[in-house]
């Protein structure tokens, strides 16, 4: 060694930077990849438990809603402890390496995690404080249909038209969500039927009430009770029932059903769909 000229600890070797960075460096990296494996691991784990649960809540009829709320917790069971198994990694680091992860990791959130973080939180919020459960039959804005998936960052519901709505769950927990059926299978659904304002209302509303007792899909009990009103519109009478449903699944062919009943009952007692008058012709409403 010459005097007077320190030796170069930072000299590369192999490619790699000597030193206390790359010695940093050589610490944080391996965590880094560790993490992405375990939470891949950990995604592929509770995708197939979900897929088997869902297939196998099939088997338990009106049981199959509970068996399926058992999903989310489980996803939340699974992803804590990928967390865990990480943070015991962490802990084994030095405290400097400790910083450097945690800023390595402020930074992913201040770049474009914030949003993941919040559903995260969000999924955890409708696991254990249940507005709505898998199977349920939900409103959410513009959006209605079964919710088919509780995930740790979105909720997923199929509509009636059979498109899958994906939904962020921080939205979720930040709107308004009506539940029709809050975690039964018993579902109300309404029933509107239009007559003329000419026609013979206490027949309607007696033919109406028997298509909706006699329905293979209604269920009738103290809980689960049924209800005709009617409403004097400008053009007609509006009958509407409000009946309960053995499976809420039956929604539309349990509608369809006491529509099609109801109107081939009133073709046949005469009793006419709504006409539209002009001005002077409307008849006085009762």
């Amino acid at each position: 060694m010459v005097d007077g000229i320190t030796p170069d600890t930072t000299s590369s070797h192999g490619g790699l930077v000597n030193g206390p960075v790359s010695e940093i460096y050589n610490e944080i990296l391996p965590l880094i990849l560790d993490a992405v494996i375990i939470f891949i691991g950990a995604y592929i784990l509770a995708r197939v438990i979900s897929f088997l649960l869902i297939r196998l809540s099939e088997h338990f009829g009106h049981a199959r809603i509970a068996v399926r709320m058992i999903v989310p917790i489980l996803n939340i069971i699974i992803y804590t402890t990928a967390i865990l198994l990480l943070l015991h990694q962490i802990i084994t680091l030095s405290t400097i390496e400790i910083v450097a992860f945690s800023g390595l990791f402020g930074a992913a959130i201040g770049f474009g995690l914030k949003d993941v973080f919040a559903n995260i939180i969000g999924g955890v919020i409708i696991a254990f404080e249940k507005p709505f459960r898998i199977g349920d039959r939900i409103t959410m804005g513009e959006h209605y249909g079964e919710v088919a998936e509780i995930g740790m960052l979105d909720t997923r519901i199929v509509t009636p038209d059979d498109n899958y709505v994906t939904i962020p769950n921080f939205k979720i927990i930040t709107q308004s969500v009506a539940s029709a059926n809050a975690g039964l299978t018993e579902m109300m659904v309404v029933i509107d039927i239009y007559i003329d304002h000419s026609a013979d209302l206490d027949r309607a509303i007696t033919i109406f009430k028997e298509a909706v007792v006699t329905s293979r899909h209604v269920y009738i009990s103290d809980r689960c009770f049924y209800t005709i009103l009617t409403e004097n519109q400008l053009h007609s009478v509006r009958l509407r029932a409000r009946a309960y449903v053995w499976d809420l699944r039956d929604e539309f062919e349990c509608k369809a059903e006491i529509s099609r009943r109801t109107k081939r009952a009133f073709q046949q007692e005469g009793i006419l769909p709504p006409r539209y008058y002009v001005p002077g012709e409307m008849p006085e409403l009762s």
